[in-house]
């Protein structure tokens, strides 16, 4: 008879991270740069994740969200089997978010026999020729018939008329992302006294090689869409028009100094702000990380308030008054508390505190300065959204809670309502379901019916610890629910972050923050990045003397009228 033996697994080596950064630094002779890489970032990986594990401060669907990503936070997405969400007269869910795309919202059919039409799903793919407001329009008369001609037709009588709807045909084209234009200018020497006379160059040609429009693409392609310049430069190479990275570097950041009277004007009037919104993600600048670091603190260059420190980030800032939205970035050492702190300096006395929204965390609050902080209330919901598959019932009951909460506060949006009037409204309709919740939360811990270290008894604690925060709309005229606004914003620094992995230096990130400054600001503003970085370069004059009439909201005023025809 065979007997078998069951051998002991033999526990995990700990290595700690100082360890496995000396045994990096000996395979960097033996590896390529790009093997090298890699084998860092696995082990970084795996470093974070171990650490996340032990610390519990994660779920396996957490955990396979950092790996492969999250595709949605819906109710609907989270709870497959739930059914579909009542769209509201909002076009939004019970998430705050767009309809659910079934088949009547999108046909436009009646609803259940009651008469009444839903709206027809947007996002659908295809735009109307009124959304091309870039596009070059030419209106084409008939070739042959003029209003009030005879018709064709032998057969009829009638005359024709113009119609005040015309047949609209929209042509996409491809062309470069940057072109150019080689001029050849006839040369003609005298024979005598040798004189040499050119040819003027045609007008409308600038005498710089790279005019207002490329710079402002370049900007825009690197800080507003994540394409390094590298890759534009292949790009271009391909097409016959010759940009090496080093140039496109050299125009950003001359033109980065002209426009920085806006960006310090920007930042002035973000300060004013009744609502203020900041959060922060991590940022690489090798200037301050590693051997350049070292030799930086030898030197005297590193700052004594940040020695210490290892860390680097992005902090995003959008401010709100009066309807206007502005976006700011920051990238360094500092936490978004303390750059918000630096915004606020330059705020005026006379006005009354702020609202501040951001998540729980300590750092993002900006120093002594003096707000009304509160939290975010989509950051309480994600630890629920992490849980749901170890506690779909428990976790139905707030994702659908707080769902009313969202359709309420779309109510209000799309009634337009005042801060005031949006305060009462919540007051009326979500403190019903807010204090159910809040009931609840209570029994859970009260009666023992979670355990306190599980992820659900995670969640429900923070949520019960910062609940005052998380609930200010139903005290705070013009309390926003969420944080996402900054959020949404921050994925350009991420978007940069993949991308290009890193900024090479303290300039560079300055740069970086201040394209992505305007550029966000115009996109919340509702005007194009590209006729503003544009129109700014052409005014650099004008903006040094006041700057404040150059703002996405107020340019155009200033411009010159085109000449009449």
């Amino acid at each position: 008879m065979m007997t078998t033996t069951t051998r002991k697994k033999k526990p995990i080596e700990r290595v700690n991270m100082d360890e496995l950064e000396r045994i990096l630094e000996q395979t960097k002779d033996v590896l390529s740069a790009e093997q090298h890489r890699k084998l860092k970032a696995a082990v970084e990986t795996l470093a974070y994740l171990t650490g996340e594990i032990e610390e519990k401060k994660t779920s396996i669907r957490h955990l396979r969200n950092l790996l492969f990503g999250s595709k949605s936070e819906k109710t609907k997405g989270v709870l497959p089997d739930e059914e579909k969400a009542a769209v509201g007269s909002g076009g939004e869910n019970a998430d705050g978010e767009g309809g659910d795309g079934s088949a009547d919202e999108a046909d436009g059919k009646a609803d259940n026999g009651t008469g009444k039409k839903k709206k027809k799903r947007q996002g659908h793919g295809r735009n109307g020729a009124e959304k091309y407001t870039g596009a070059t329009t030419i209106e084409v008369s008939h070739e042959s018939l003029n209003s009030g001609d005879a018709c064709p037709d032998f057969d009829c009588a009638g005359k024709v008329y113009t119609l005040a709807d015309p047949a609209v045909i929209v042509q996409i084209t491809g062309e470069p992302p940057l072109s150019g234009t080689v001029c050849k200018l006839e040369r003609l020497r005298c024979n005598l006294c040798l004189t040499i006379y050119t040819a003027k160059p045609p007008e409308g040609m600038g005498e710089g090689k790279y005019d207002e429009r490329a710079a402002a693409m370049i900007g825009l392609l690197k800080y507003g869409s994540g394409l390094p310049f590298n890759r534009l430069a292949r790009l271009e190479g391909n097409l016959g028009i010759p940009l090496p990275s080093s140039t496109q570097w050299d125009i950003v950041e001359r033109v980065a100094r002209l426009l920085d009277p806006v960006y310090q004007e920007l930042i002035r009037v973000a300060a004013q702000g009744d609502v203020i919104h900041n959060d922060d993600t991590t940022m690489k600048i090798l200037e301050l990380m590693g051997k350049r670091q070292e030799k930086r603190r030898k030197l005297g260059e590193q700052d004594d308030e940040f020695l210490g420190r290892t860390g680097i980030f992005t902090s995003g800032i959008v401010s709100i008054r009066e309807g206007r939205r502005i976006a700011l970035f920051f990238t360094g050492r500092r936490h978004a508390g303390e750059n918000l702190e630096s915004v606020l300096r330059k705020r005026s006395a006379e006005l009354v505190t702020p609202i501040q929204m951001s998540d729980a965390l300590m750092r993002n609050l900006p120093g002594e300065l003096k707000v009304i902080w509160a939290n975010c209330l989509a950051h309480a919901r994600r630890y629920f959204v992490d849980v749901v598959e170890s506690f779909p019932e428990d976790c139905r009951f707030v994702l659908k809670t707080l769902g009313g909460v969202y359709k309420n506060d779309g109510l209000a949006r799309e009634k337009k309502m005042s801060p005031q009037e949006r305060m009462r409204f919540h007051r009326q309709e979500s403190w019903p379901l807010v204090k159910k919740l809040r009931r609840w939360l209570k029994k859970q811990g009260k009666d023992r019916l979670v355990e306190p270290n599980s992820g659900l008894g995670t969640a429900i604690t923070y949520m019960l610890n910062h609940w005052k925060k998380l609930t200010m709309f139903l005290r705070v005229p013009g309390a926003p629910l969420d944080n996402n606004i900054v959020e949404r914003g921050l994925k350009k620094a991420i978007l940069h972050r993949r991308n290009s992995l890193f900024y090479r230096s303290e300039n560079g990130a300055r740069v970086g923050d201040l394209f992505m400054t305007l550029i966000h600001t115009c996109e919340l503003s509702g005007v194009s990045p590209f006729d503003y970085l544009t129109e700014l370069q052409k005014h650099a004059a004008a903006i040094r003397e006041n700057p404040a009439a150059w703002m996405p909201w107020n340019y155009r005023t200033h411009l010159e009228p085109a000449p009449a025809e």
